[in-house]
């Protein structure tokens, strides 16, 4: 009797990680990470309420990116200046959000760790000001305020709440 062994497909060639190490490993990742629409329930809770969010956002692009589109009440702070400037516009003991354009770019990844090694406590947001804006939270240019419709590939167009 001949017996054939099953090819193993391309998503178990690697076998999944032991419930233990994904915890580890997905607990860590949100200790890193913050995705856009957890920063805008925060940033909204906090301004019904006239609280504070607990965080401050960072935008980490240019001047002209900054101008051209930015996160409401973000400080703008771009990565090559964090060296000279970080600590005159942040406080230490508040924790930093991060954000650049989007998944495409690693700017933020570049701030939060200039900001790590300077000893601040930083998360990345996850998708950038991409989809902040493709979420249809409202956004701030040169101009005034903006807002686009969301993008029902990235976000509940009916409903506040994604369910994630």
């Amino acid at each position: 009797m001949t017996t054939t062994a099953n090819p193993v497909n391309p998503v178990l060639r690697t076998p999944p990680a032991s419930p233990a190490a994904a915890a580890a490993y997905f607990s860590a990742s949100l200790a890193f990470h913050a995705d856009v629409s957890d920063v805008a329930s925060a940033l909204a809770d906090a301004r019904a309420t006239g609280g504070d969010p607990g965080f401050v956002v960072i935008d980490s692009r240019s001047t002209a990116s900054w101008d051209q589109g930015h996160v409401p009440g973000a400080v703008h702070l771009p990565t090559a200046l964090i060296p000279e400037q970080a600590e005159q516009l942040l406080d230490k003991s508040v924790p930093v959000v991060t954000y650049c354009w989007g998944p495409g770019c690693n700017g933020a990844t570049r701030a939060a760790l200039a900001l790590a090694e300077r000893g601040f406590q930083v998360k990345e947001m996850l998708g950038g000001f991409e989809y902040w804006v493709r979420e249809g939270f409202a956004y701030e240019t040169w101009e005034g305020s903006a807002k686009k419709d969301a993008d029902p590939l990235t976000a509940a167009v009916d409903d506040e709440d994604c369910g994630c």
